[in-house]
């Protein structure tokens, strides 16, 4: 059965997944945004077959996420570098972990958020860039850029 392509779609999420919903896409750029840039280190990192992380790293580069950059001639290497696409990416990463963490860690998180200057743990949490505060389910909806009005499926949440 063939995947229907998500770039033809006018919706963010799905333009978005056309680019990273593969899941070794996600851990790929979890591990170059984490440090470990070069192709061996991933393939160990990951245990992943070397075939499907060339597969992947090309599909990031092709997207823009990643640059590729070759660090030795014979026999050829390349080390791979995030995009601000990537970087962008990065507060995804970090909703993924604290999600991932709160619903399917049952033994309880093996990974935190912590504050790189103070190593305090953080709890990260959705805020609105314009007035600093905090975002709820309760406080947005899903509208149009064009018409600015309610798109059928952000319909308030039922109480």
């Amino acid at each position: 059965m063939r995947r229907t392509p998500f770039t033809k779609m006018t919706c963010p999420i799905a333009r978005g997944l056309e680019r990273v919903g593969e899941w070794w896409s996600i851990l790929i750029l979890r591990d170059v945004l984490g440090g470990i840039r070069r192709f061996d280190a991933l393939q160990e990192n990951l245990g992943i077959a070397p075939g499907m992380l060339t597969r992947r790293l090309n599909a990031l580069v092709k997207d823009g996420l990643l640059t590729r950059r070759r660090y030795q001639t014979r026999p050829p290497r390349y080390e791979y570098a995030p995009t601000q696409k990537a970087e962008d990416f990065a507060e995804v990463l970090v909703a993924l972990t604290v999600w991932g963490s709160r619903h399917f860690a049952p033994e309880g998180p093996s990974v935190l958020i912590a504050d790189r200057k103070t190593g305090n743990i953080a709890d990260p949490v959705m805020v609105d860039r314009k007035t600093g505060r905090r975002l709820t389910r309760d406080d947005y909806i899903y509208v149009s850029a064009r018409t600015r009005k309610p798109l059928r499926a952000s319909s308030p949440r039922p109480r």
